[in-house]
């Protein structure tokens, strides 16, 4: 009975998109306010039947009904409550209802904060929203419905992916997919603005709250990944330009381009076009990543589907987003402006370049992410692309744009003298360099990679110090440095915190890659290794039994200057239902370095490999990714933002006439 509930409501949940998506933009366009009226109340409508099916799915997972054919190739009743509750995610299916789920919260959060949006806005916001929404839940109802039954009923189920039964499953998918979804507020407010063929610094406003919160969440989410990753797969790695990964890059490096470019939009006028295609490409690659994930083309943990239906289905949907936006956006684009004027050295002018350069590097890797997956579909071989390619084109062109990210917030609104420019980033300039050079050699071994690395963190660092320094100094209203400091507004604040958090992330990277030891050793038990100061001894091998699964637990003993330091237990687990291994590293959390060992395969002569990581600042890496969301956090709660649509408002219903 509770799967026939999950399935009516998602029936009705279509039924209120198909009225979201079509009469609100007509009466936006006959300036109706009744039909625009209707918009809120189905889009939250929608948004509380979708949460019926969705908790209807989380109920049939949890009660192990395997009845449902869902449940019963995604769980098993040995699996724990908590995975049994996340595994509602963790198929195809479910994934979908769950991108539907969050795409109705963006959209009842825009009814709730968007009440001082004009009429004919919020109406036409709503209504792109809902015409969004109707394509996937008509994908889910045709093609991928998360209630079918299975007859006979199964004794049990198949179980989860081991790589699946992880507490990280229950945060890392909605995380990332607030990100995802989030991205087609920013899309509707584009579409919005070209049909109505304005678009001005209110607009900028009112879009860019939406557009930093959905990349402060896919920020949480590629960092929640990387790290699951990191802990989970048992060799180390942070970071490995999977495709499903790349799908979750393209949109973060897109959505940061849009983010600058509604910071121009809103300041001067300018961009308007660019910022418009940005906001487009930013949702557009979301739905891509979609279909890379569920459409069976990929081979990953992350994909899903094998069904060529539903890649189809996807692919024809894509195309008529992506098409039809980018057609609107051609024949409307012209009736935007251009905006303010402003000179070759000046901050719109290094906004300008960096977007280009987030924008190369985006379609780098694009590029590495469908090379292999066209090559194959038009039978011409099997290829992999992997890191060496990644890393020689995306790494010198972000490299660029960090150069430029010190220079940025420095430089002048419209015009700069470039003498104004080096004198005030001289000193910055200067530190930076010293610092990256002494840096390494203090550390014990110099390279010019660990240096630059260096240079690029300290630079911005130092150009951050700049900034806040300069603000700091501001004769304005007088007062003292500290009351000074306190009326920076939160939007800036939050603009230097993640910048800050993008040096800190540097560090970490150019940390790890430089400093690094990871080594692989054969130890019988009683052996011991040394790694950076380290001892490492393998005290024991026990076998234990969890709920779902039997392992050997491998007891670590690390000792440092011949004292006891600290004991790791990794495993080496076999899950019995599918009978599939699985390593669990262990790791001693430091704040400057991680002691990271991975048990490996029992050798014949009762020995046993254990993999051993030196890995310093790793965790910087998601310490920079914290403050970067930090960041987003802070200028998404600028004041003015909340009021930004009260006098739009008032203009705007004016004119406008009942039904």
């Amino acid at each position: 009975m509770i799967p026939e509930i999950g399935q009516l409501a998602l029936i009705l949940a279509l039924g209120l998109a198909l009225v979201q998506g079509s009469l609100p933009i007509i009466g936006a366009a006959k300036r109706r306010l009744a039909w625009m009226a209707i918009a809120s109340p189905a889009a939250q409508g929608q948004f509380v039947f979708v949460a019926i099916a969705l908790a209807c799915l989380a109920w049939s997972f949890v009660s192990n009904d395997f009845s449902v054919q869902n449940v019963a190739t995604n769980s098993n009743s040995k699996l724990p409550l908590a995975y049994r509750f996340s595994a509602t995610w963790g198929s195809h299916e479910g994934s979908l209802l769950l991108w539907a789920f969050m795409l109705g919260l963006w959209t009842t959060a825009v009814t709730i904060f968007g009440r001082r949006l004009p009429r004919e806005m919020r109406a036409r916001v709503l209504g792109v929203l809902g015409l969004v929404s109707c394509g996937f839940l008509l994908f889910m109802l045709l093609t991928s419905n998360p209630f079918d039954r299975l007859f006979p009923i199964p004794a049990d189920g198949r179980d989860l992916n081991p790589l699946l039964q992880d507490p990280g499953m229950v945060i890392h998918p909605p995380m990332l997919y607030m990100g995802y979804v989030g991205f087609s507020v920013a899309f509707a407010f584009a579409l919005a603005a070209l049909i109505e063929g304005r678009l001005d610094a209110a607009w900028a406003r009112w879009t860019r709250p939406w557009t930093t919160l959905a990349w402060t969440f896919l920020t949480l989410g590629v960092a929640l990944g990387s790290f699951w990753a990191y802990y989970e797969l048992g060799w180390g790695g942070w970071w490995f330009w999977d495709p499903v990964e790349n799908a979750s890059f393209m949109p973060w490096l897109v959505g940061t381009a849009l983010m600058h470019s509604l910071a121009v939009t809103e300041k001067r006028g300018a961009f308007k076009g660019w910022t418009v295609l940005l906001a487009i490409l930013a949702f557009s690659l979301s739905l891509l990543g979609t279909f890379l994930v569920r459409s069976g083309v990929l081979t990953s943990v992350h994909a899903f589907a094998t069904d060529p239906r539903r890649g189809i289905f996807i692919l024809i949907f894509l195309g008529i987003v992506v098409g039809g936006s980018l057609a609107l956006f051609a024949a409307r684009a012209p009736r935007l402006g251009l905006g303010g004027a402003f000179e070759l050295v000046s901050r719109e002018t290094m906004l300008l370049v960096n977007n280009v350069l987030l924008l190369v590097a985006a379609a780098a890797v694009l590029l590495g992410t469908l090379y292999p997956l066209v090559l194959d579909a038009l039978g011409l071989g099997k290829i992999s692309v992997g890191p060496p390619y990644f890393e020689t084109v995306f790494v010198p062109v972000m490299a660029l744009a960090v150069l430029l990210l010190g220079v940025g917030p420095i430089a002048r609104w419209k015009s700069n003298r470039v003498p104004e420019l080096v004198a005030r980033l001289r000193w910055a300039a200067l530190a930076s360099v010293v610092a990256a050079g002494l840096l390494p050699l203090l550390i014990g071994r110099w390279s010019a990679l660990i240096a630059f690395g260096l240079l690029l963190a300290c630079w911005i660092v130092a150009s951050c110090a700049v900034e806040l320094l300069g603000w700091v100094r501001q004769d304005v209203a007088g007062g003292s440095a500290w009351s000074r400091l306190r009326r920076l507004p939160r939007a800036h604040a939050g603009m230097l915190v993640a910048h800050f958090g993008v040096a800190v992330f540097i560090a970490g990277v150019t940390m790890v890659k430089g400093y690094e030891i990871d080594t692989d050793v054969k130890l019988h038990i009683g052996e011991a290794t040394e790694v950076a100061g380290y001892r490492f001894r393998l005290a024991a091998v026990q076998d234990v039994t969890g709920p779902n699964y039997v392992a050997a637990r491998g007891t670590i003993e690390v000792t440092r200057a011949g004292e006891q330091y600290t004991t790791l237990y990794p495993e080496k687990r076999t899950y019995t239902v599918q009978n599939l291994p699985m390593t669990e590293s262990a790791i001693d959390y430091g704040f400057f370095r991680h002691l990271y060992v991975a048990l490996g395969e029992p050798l014949p002569d009762k020995a046993w490999l254990v993999r051993v990581h030196y890995k310093p600042l790793i965790a910087w890496i998601w310490y920079g990714c914290l403050l970067m969301a930090f960041g987003g956090v802070l200028a998404a709660s600028d004041r003015r933002y909340r009021s930004a649509a009260k006098a739009a408002r008032a203009g705007a219903i004016a004119g406008a006439r009942p039904a």
